[in-house]
């Protein structure tokens, strides 16, 4: 089933284990993934002599890790494949003590604290390009944890609890039977919302102020770029962000990083973590900056995880989210109907009918993609022409299925309380309304500067995107901008990572001058 360039590669990964670890299957006789799951679990343990492979007849399909035969709280109903390959590997490493996903002092000793039994399930698509970060970090849970047991569940195989749950995105998280979230989600968010849930033992009365020479501010390429810059000087820096990659993360191809002719934002992602590791820098991920103060000069910030953190120079490279609508029903059916991401959800709407809102490239390849799973797919786009690449265009219009409404403004949400119904809209030109009855609704219109934090301290434009000169100062001594979350032109990867080196080198220029305060 594996090819035997990637056995290698796991027999190399695997090449340190100190424990023996099993994995335990149990599977129906006539379930048409069974061959699949044994063939796949026997080739990655034929990668190493401390894995082994048990076979069981059981009621539906599942296998879980036993570790020196005692067996862990991790349960895959799932044929971990695709995306999720990782995670299978992952675990093992992980239960072994080793992975570079594994959370820092803080955040672990905040998980050792969680408090009562939770019982957690993870609904998943093996498409989904956001839940292996979601089940992995739900793993890493309940292996720091005892308490928490984690059950991973592939919603294509499991049909009919997807449909008792109405479940129309992934991943989605259940702790006790209770919805905790839907969608995109760092580790650090999940905790809070674990901890707010069913509380915490963590005392954060003894917290002291980490001195740092510069605070990068987001984990993207343009935070990388100056972390990395920064350490090169012999500073003393630390990187504060919900994860490493940043948009990265969402993107799937990338074909314009040059002398690069293709790679992926995971890929990207993987090269920026190794090179980053080059150098002694502190990865604060998994947290958000939730206060910014200037304290006798310093630029002082708290986190989300009840850290303080200062330095005199604060480099921000937090980036750009994906705009919502804010239209009435929108909040309520995200998960349910409204969605943002055609690559993870786009399975769910299997011969259905869905709109796409947005006629820039991020639309249109959104359409294409959905073009080939639903039955109908609408195009609506707010200005009188599409906005994309005439090649995306020329693609659309070839797609028989690809319905295309310029010159409209999206107005409503409808839904029947447990998933969307419609979409209500007008034409700009006449003003007459019209309602659009489907089952999905994937919103691409572009991206908000992540700023909000950062706007008490330091000045922005309407838009909210940082105002900086020429070598990334803001109107603080001290305080920089770089990339998407500034007014620098041109949202690309390579002029993020440029920004970001030109942040750095202002920082330590003033630094050399005595110009930081």
């Amino acid at each position: 089933m594996l090819e035997q360039s990637l056995k290698d590669q796991i027999t190399s990964l695997f090449g340190s284990l100190k424990s023996n670890y099993t994995f335990q299957a149990e599977i129906t006789p006539l379930h048409p993934n069974r061959e699949e799951l044994i063939g796949l679990l026997e080739d990655v343990a034929s990668c190493s002599a401390k894995v082994i492979c048990q076979v069981a007849d059981g009621e539906n399909l599942s296998f879980r890790i036993l570790k020196d035969g005692l067996p862990v709280s991790i349960l895959f109903r799932a044929v971990p494949t695709g995306h999720e390959f990782s995670t299978l590997l992952l675990a093992i490493l992980n239960l072994d003590g080793t992975g570079k996903n594994l959370p820092d002092e803080h955040v672990g000793n905040r998980i050792r604290n969680l408090k009562g039994k939770i019982q957690i399930q993870s609904f998943i698509s093996l498409s989904c390009t956001n839940c292996p970060d979601v089940v992995q970090a739900l793993n890493v849970m309940s292996i720091l944890n005892g308490d928490i047991a984690h059950e991973i569940i592939d919603g294509s195989i499991n049909q009919q609890e997807v449909e008792a749950l109405n479940i129309q995105a992934v991943p989605s998280v259940y702790a006790n039977g209770e919805l905790l979230h839907v969608g995109r989600v760092t580790l650090g968010e999940l905790l809070v919302k674990l901890e707010e849930q069913f509380g915490t033992n963590f005392d954060s009365s003894t917290t002291e102020v980490k001195k740092y020479d510069v605070i990068v501010a987001g984990g993207g390429p343009s935070g990388i770029s100056a972390a990395i810059y920064s350490a090169r000087k012999g500073l003393r820096v630390a990187i504060v962000a919900d994860n490493i990659g940043g948009q990265l993360t969402e993107t799937v191809g990338i074909e314009n990083m040059i002398s690069v002719p293709q790679t992926t934002g995971s890929q990207l992602t993987a090269n920026l973590k190794l090179h980053l590791n080059e150098y002694p820098v502190d990865l604060l991920i998994n947290r958000k900056i939730e206060q910014v103060e200037l304290v006798n000069g310093e630029k002082q910030i708290s986190t989300s995880l009840g850290e303080i953190l200062s330095a005199p120079a604060l480099i921000i490279a937090t980036g750009a989210s994906w705009r919502r609508l804010n239209i009435p029903g929108e909040s309520n059916y995200i998960g349910s109907g409204v969605a943002f991401c055609a690559h993870c959800d786009g399975p769910f709407y299997k011969n259905k009918r869905v709109a796409v809102v947005g006629g820039g490239n991020s639309g249109l390849e959104a359409a294409i993609d959905l073009s080939g799973i639903a039955t109908e797919v609408t195009v609506l786009e707010y200005m009188t022409e599409l906005k994309g690449d005439q090649i995306l265009q020329d693609k659309i219009k070839s797609l028989s299925n690809v319905n295309v409404i310029t010159g409209v403004e999206t107005l409503k949400i409808d839904g029947d309380g447990a998933k969307v119904t419609a979409l209500n809209y007008k034409h700009r030109d006449t003003g007459n309304k019209a309602q659009l009855d489907l089952d999905g609704i994937f919103v691409q219109i572009g991206l908000t500067a992540n700023s909000s934090v950062f706007s008490p301290l330091v000045e922005v434009n309407k838009a909210g995107e940082i105002i900086i000169d020429a070598n990334c100062r803001t109107n603080i001594a001290g305080v920089y901008a770089a990339g998407d979350v500034s007014v620098v032109p041109f949202k690309q990867i390579i002029i993020a990572m440029g920004e970001g080196t030109k942040a750095a080198l202002s920082a330590f220029e003033d630094r050399m001058k005595d110009k930081l305060n």
